[in-house]
């Protein structure tokens, strides 16, 4: 690497370390402290006068908890190669993930699962899941690609459509995706995706801001609105504890369970349970 590139390189490293570093709320000597380190030397990687050994790197991402695909951004930024690979959930390597989620969402029926990313596309549904979408009226599925759950749930002809309290269920999905985003940029994918719904028709302004009053509710169920009967849910979110793989950290499992008896019966009722 030559000296200009190293420079470039270390730059951005102690930009993208001093981000994270507040965004965690910690001082340089919070951190230091934590990664064994001293506060002059974090001083120094923040500012370009030191360039940090991948060992360093690896432990102030570790010290600071951070995703494993930002973890893979800050040694890049340091001039190292990744330490986590990024494969897609249907090709090799991924088989027993792959294995787990169809387990998982076999057990879930009769009631609703999905198996999405962290931009919210749609990537596995069991049949309960399918069935419900299909009664409401939307397809999964097509040329466009993988459905996007934001995009449904804020879409004016989407899940608009046939949520009760619609502007409650959709802020807080927002805010699902904001906390995901927490120290990325603009060229973020879901930054990206976020950007565009925020932008749809009908969508509140504020819903670009965080108000926990909102869900004051130990729950907050989500409710259905069809054919003139209303199911109530509640949901879950799972993912894998001990991920060493990019897609696989970013894997949620949401699945849905009856909020009432009332929604419970339907439910089986339509499973002929």
């Amino acid at each position: 690497m030559s000296e200009a590139a190293l420079k470039k390189n270390v730059s951005e490293f102690g930009a993208l370390l001093r981000k994270w570093r507040q965004i965690r709320g910690l001082s340089q000597l919070d951190l230091a402290l934590a990664a064994d380190s001293s506060a002059r030397h974090l001083s120094f990687l923040e500012t370009g006068r030191s360039h940090p050994s991948r060992e360093m790197v690896m432990r102030l991402a570790a010290t600071m908890d951070l995703p494993l695909r930002d973890r893979n951004r800050l040694l890049s930024d340091a001039g190292y190669r990744a330490a986590y690979t990024e494969r897609p959930l249907e090709g090799e390597g991924l088989d027993q993930v792959r294995r787990a989620l169809d387990y998982i969402l076999q057990q879930q029926e009769p009631y609703p699962a999905l198996v999405m990313n962290r931009c919210f596309d749609v990537l596995m549904i069991n049949h309960a899941g399918a069935k419900l979408m299909q009664a409401l009226g939307f397809q999964l599925g097509g040329e466009a690609g993988p459905p996007n759950i934001l995009r449904m749930t804020l879409h004016p002809e989407g899940f608009r459509t046939v949520v009760k309290d619609w502007e409650r269920a959709a802020r807080h999905m927002i805010h699902r995706a904001y906390r995901q985003v927490n120290g990325r940029d603009e060229n973020d994918p879901l930054v990206k995706i976020l950007n565009e719904v925020l932008a749809y028709p009908g969508v509140p302004t504020d819903f670009s801001f965080e108000d926990p009053s909102h869900d004051a509710l130990p729950v907050l169920p989500i409710e259905l609105e069809l054919n003139g009967v209303t199911l109530s849910w509640i949901t879950t979110i799972a993912s894998f504890g001990t991920p060493q793989d990019v897609t696989a950290e970013e894997i949620m499992v949401e699945s849905m369970f009856p909020a009432n008896a009332e929604t419970e019966q339907i439910v089986k009722a339509m499973a002929n349970v």
